[in-house]
């Protein structure tokens, strides 16, 4: 079929319900022909090795459901510095078995104060410091000849200040001034303040800043250089759908929303998950069907799980094809820290609980904190004091509690409050980086032990993985960067550090700490790609082990059935998982179990499938 029939025919089957959403905003017949207008530009500059991934992907819609999918972040720069040096990587990550790539912000940005990126200059104008737009073009045909698909963020709640948008406002053009939502006086930014909570309240004070070249009060949800976009204003959708479709003929195969729960503002509300956001995001779904169907939207919603089923939107009218697994990332932390996995598995069984079209992204860590959201009506029914327990938790992970063998330290601390985050990697959150400082083999062997039951537990989730640069080879907390007077009051940057390619050499050194995590992680990833339980098919449920420290997900198909057990715990726990009978082959030991009573040592994960 030709590219014009196509085009067509995806926008006959979109155009009515497109039209209708377009109009519920925005009542502008004019806007919603150049939305139209600008669809059939891309369209037309989408290259035909694009098109067959589209015509390829609409074929397998739920290609991202599979299981040989396996993700990773990192920083561009920080990995090899920059595109070029990306690209030169790519066997590595080959090695890996890597068919996910999500690269962070990497956008032109203004330097140094650009919230790791997320301070956008120019959407269509890759940063200088990390490469170019032609580097960026070579990378993602590299990497689809790989199978690995390119995830970029799309920063659709804000720019930076710097951004020609703020530029022009500030120099008083009232279209561009439009764009944002600027006020003269402090009237209507005061009652937005009412019910409008703020994201960071220890980093500002209050949700606007006044702007003295625009002699104006700005809406600035997260940071003050960060000017949240007007999505009020029809010209705003326009120009960002256009960014979308841009950065997918660029070979971007997975936008990530940031933020999304933030884009539409209205007064009297908290202005987050207002209907209006729903709009937005299945209008844009709509676009990409029409326009590029080859590529996906995940969304960061960082929100109670009630509120992510909407996010997904309906099997007829869908939204996001994934979500972020923000609150399975805390509760696995959590279960470490505190050697228990109930809230652990009440979160699952109500990720459980939600439509079959929800999916997430799971992960043990990213470019950000750990934000120790926990459900506190949970935590009460278990008599759990909810901020007795978070002040355990972020001072358990600094190192500072008894026995903690973490090292990492605290984000965001407000005293008033008693709030914290808490950052690190993956390896010092384990007791890796305390064993390696003191000397200690022992503790180093107990830390390793620690990381891979962590990602044993998060890999037996619902979902697919993404690991986070430098895990795989165990890199530990990197303290340089309060050297650096630019980043020294933000303590993310302990685990945003440069990727150390010495030791990813020495992950073929036998004992090593790198080789010992490598390998480990390496049996795990092929027994996810060759198990059907791991399939997207499989039926995927907690199971009660009578134990609080073990953890255990059952994954079944029609043929097979698979159990994976953790135990969060330091000591020996004899797990009892009565209901389930017959013999089980534990895929990590070989050695033959039955449920009824499991011994699991000390951090020992499992893998048991059912073999009469």
């Amino acid at each position: 079929m030709k590219r014009a029939d196509l085009f067509s025919q995806r926008l006959e089957k979109h155009q009515e319900e497109l039209h209708g959403k377009y109009m519920e905003l925005y009542h502008d017949e004019e806007s919603f022909a150049q939305l139209l207008q600008i669809m059939r530009q891309y369209d037309g500059k989408r290259s035909e090795e694009l098109k067959a991934l589209d015509v390829k992907r609409e074929a397998n819609p739920t290609w991202y459901r599979d299981s040989n999918m396996l993700g990773v972040t990192m920083y561009p720069k920080l990995f090899a510095g920059g595109l070029k040096g990306l690209k030169g990587k790519l066997d590595y990550l080959s090695e890996q078995g890597i068919t996910y790539l999500h690269l962070m912000p990497l956008l032109k940005m203004p330097h140094p104060y650009n919230d790791g990126g997320y301070a956008v200059e120019d959407f269509m104008t890759v940063d200088p410091e990390v490469g170019t737009n032609r580097d960026l073009l070579a990378l993602t045909k590299e990497l689809r000849k790989r199978g690995i698909s390119l995830c970029l963020d799309l920063v659709m709640n804000h720019t930076a200040d710097t951004h020609e948008w703020a530029m022009r406002a500030k120099a008083g053009e009232q279209e561009y001034m439009d764009r944002y939502q600027c006020y003269e006086t402090y009237d209507i930014p005061a009652q937005f303040e009412r019910t409008m909570p703020q994201v960071f309240p220890t980093t500002a004070p209050g949700n606007f800043t006044w702007c003295e070249e625009m002699k104006r009060h700005v809406l600035t949800t997260f940071y003050p250089y960060q000017w949240d976009l007007n999505y009020k204003n029809p010209v705003v959708f326009n120009e960002m759908a256009g960014v979308i479709m841009f950065l997918a003929n660029m070979g971007v195969e997975v936008l990530r929303i940031d933020a999304v729960p933030y884009i539409w503002k209205e007064l009297g509300t908290n202005c987050r998950n207002l209907p209006q956001v729903h709009t937005i995001v299945r209008m844009v779904r709509m676009i990409l069907e029409v326009v590029c169907p080859a590529v996906i939207l995940k969304g960061e919603v960082v929100m109670a799980p009630k509120e992510l089923p909407a996010y997904f939107g309906t099997p007829e009218k869908p939204e996001c094809h994934m979500l972020y697994g923000v609150s399975s990332m805390v509760n696995l932390w959590a279960a470490l820290a505190a050697k228990d996995a109930r809230l652990l598995k009440h979160q699952m069984d109500v990720i459980h609980s939600l439509p079959e079209n929800c999916f997430f992204v799971n992960y043990l860590r990213c470019h950000d904190d750990i934000g120790w959201g926990l459900d506190e009506e949970e935590e009460v029914r278990l008599q759990i004091d909810p901020l007795t327990h978070k002040e355990y938790l972020y001072h358990f992970f600094e190192g500072v509690y008894p026995g903690s063998f973490a090292r990492g330290e605290l984000y965001n601390y407000d005293p008033v409050s008693r709030d914290a985050r808490s950052c690190g990697t993956t390896a010092s959150l384990c007791g890796v980086e305390k064993g390696g400082f003191e000397g200690d083999r022992e503790q180093v062997s107990w830390g390793i032990q620690r990381d891979l039951m962590m990602h044993a537990a998060c890999m037996s989730l619902e979902g697919f993985v993404m690991l986070s640069s430098g895990d795989e080879i165990g890199q530990v907390n990197d303290y340089n960067y309060k050297e650096n007077p630019d980043l020294a009051a933000d303590s993310r940057y302990l685990h945003r550090s440069a990727f150390n390619w010495e030791n990813a050499d020495r992950r073929r050194e036998e004992g090593t700490v790198q080789q010992r995590i490598w390998d480990g992680l390496g049996r795990m990833e092929t027994l996810r790609r060759e198990n059907p339980c791991f399939g997207k098919d499989a039926y995927v449920t907690t199971w009660d082990t009578c134990r609080m420290p073990v953890f255990a997900i059952r994954r079944t198909t029609a043929e097979e059935e698979l159990i994976c057990l953790a135990n969060f715990s330091g000591e020996e726990q004899w797990a009892c998982l009565p209901t389930l009978n017959g013999e089980y082959l534990d895929l990590f030991t070989d050695e033959t179990v039955q449920p009824g009573a499991l011994r699991m040592g000390p951090y020992q994960y499992r893998w048991c499938r059912k073999i009469g």
